[in-house]
Parts: structure tokens; C-alpha cells; sequence
């Protein structure tokens, strides 16, 4: 798909931006934990930490364009973030290294649009483009209110590890489990699950304005759980991204974790 000047222009912008001179044999990172609450490295070799970021950056830019998701809604600083956190949860060990799909739900969007994308990292391509419901409690047409509480129905953003799949009254279903202290914690407790459902439509929307809503699952359409759910299984990482108003703060977002997590990933020196 060939893109537009403009649009080829704003990301080598968006590139050079983040390509910051870097010596050419920069000395070993030298890493402090950061405070006790957190626990996430610092890296305070300047250079060390100018060639990653701008690796990354351009990573993300490039990732972007070749998987085409620059047609398909997916801001690409909802994409960035989502990054981040898969880069510092490879990095802890809380996902697993040997699956390369990402999946990100953009809860700020509206319920009528394809707000799921499923994507393949190492190949740079997009698998999946889709609907995805938000809980009954959590909103309308709109995501709005959140809950890692048991009992409110409530969709929970943040980031999650796919487990196993399971028979359940939905047909084919994917246990997940939440990351992210404070907001998704309880997803296994809640059963909070990926599962096809068939007010998950076009024609749902066609009739009542806006989308199905679960019980707090992400459900898909039918024709496509299925199939989404054996590509992401088994341990591979999904953010669910909000509006502005929830006030999201995660630390697998902190900076200098993701980096790392990066220049292990791509071979990068790391010490």
C-alpha cells in the first residue's frame, strides 16, 4: 500500500525527533534502582540511553507504518505505549519472550468502531482489526468508569498476560491475567475473559447505536474469536488503553524499563 508524501514525511519527522547524537562507543549502562515503590532501573550512562531511545523510537515509527496501522484508528501514542509496557513486561519476565503478537483495545474510542488490533511485532503486520465490547457498567457507546472490583461488571484497562483457553458457554475462551496492581489485578478472580459474542456486530450497532456490552470481558464476534484467541494465547501481552478522564499510571509504562527491555530483545549491549 503506497502512502502519501505527507504522511511518509510526518513519521521521518516524528523519527528525527528522537534520533539524538550518540557517541560511537558509549561505556557500559550503569543501572540504580529506583525508588522501592517502583523498582524500576535507571540508566544513567547518557549515551547509552540516547542509542536505545533512539532505536526504539524509530522502531515504533517503523512498526507503525509497515504493519499499515496508520488507516485503522490505533493512535500511534496509544501504539507507544503499548510498547513500552510489552518491552518492560519481556524485560520482568511477565510475558513470554517467545510470543510476538500484541494486542492493544482502545477504550477511548467509540464502542461502533474497530478498537482491537492484534500484531504481529517480529513481522511488522497487522492480524486482526476488529470490534471489541466494554462492560455493561463501565459505559454507553463510550468506556467510561473502570473496576478491578469483583461484582461491578466493569471493564479494566491496563496490561494483561493471555493464559489458557477453555471451553465455556461462549464457546472457545481465553483466561487472562491482570498486570497491572490497582487496575486488573482481580481479572482471574472475575473471570474476566477473552470470548466471542454475538451482540459483538455490525448489525448490533446498525440497530441499537452502539455496541453490545459484557460483564466486564472483552468480547469479540463470533466469526473471529476463535481464531483471534489461538493466535494470542499462551502468554502473550494485551493493554487496554482509556479516555484521558480514567487517569491511568502504570508503572510498566516508566521509560528507562522499556528501553531495556528493548536493546535485550534486539541484541543490543546491555549490562
Amino acid at each position: 500500500m503506497t502512502k502519501a508524501p505527507t504522511t511518509i514525511a510526518s513519521f521521518l519527522l516524528f523519527c528525527s525527533t528522537f534520533l539524538l547524537p550518540v557517541s560511537a562507543a558509549p561505556s557500559a549502562a550503569t543501572l540504580h534502582p529506583a525508588p522501592k515503590a517502583t523498582g524500576t532501573p535507571i540508566i544513567t550512562d547518557a549515551a547509552r540511553r540516547a542509542m536505545y531511545l533512539a532505536a526504539f523510537e524509530q522502531n515504533v515509527a517503523l512498526t507503525y507504518v509497515q504493519a499499515n496501522l496508520t488507516t485503522t484508528g490505533l493512535p500511534l501514542t496509544v501504539f507507544r505505549e503499548a510498547l513500552l509496557g510489552y518491552y518492560s513486561l519481556q524485560r520482568r519476565g511477565s510475558v513470554s519472550t517467545d510470543k510476538h503478537v500484541l494486542t492493544v483495545i482502545d477504550f477511548s474510542r467509540s464502542s461502533r468502531m474497530k478498537r482491537l488490533w492484534v500484531i504481529d511485532l517480529q513481522r511488522q503486520q497487522l492480524l486482526f482489526n476488529t470490534l471489541v465490547a466494554h462492560g455493561k457498567n463501565t459505559g454507553e457507546e463510550f468506556a467510561e468508569k473502570f473496576s478491578n472490583v469483583e461484582g461491578s461488571e466493569m471493564s479494566s484497562l491496563g496490561f494483561y498476560r493471555t493464559g489458557r483457553t477453555y471451553q465455556g458457554k461462549h464457546g472457545l475462551s481465553l483466561k487472562l491475567h491482570g498486570l497491572d496492581p490497582n487496575y486488573n489485578t482481580n481479572a482471574h478472580d472475575r473471570s474476566i475473559v477473552v470470548h466471542g459474542a454475538e451482540y459483538v456486530s455490525e448489525a448490533f450497532v446498525q440497530q441499537h447505536g452502539r455496541l453490545g456490552r459484557s460483564q466486564g470481558c472483552p468480547a469479540l464476534p463470533t466469526e473471529l474469536s476463535s481464531e483471534i484467541i489461538k493466535v494470542i494465547k499462551g502468554g502473550s501481552a494485551i493493554y487496554i488503553h482509556g479516555p484521558a478522564a480514567a487517569s491511568y499510571n502504570s508503572n510498566w509504562l516508566q521509560l528507562d524499563g522499556a528501553l531495556l527491555g528493548f536493546a535485550r530483545s534486539k541484541g543490543m549491549p546491555v549490562s
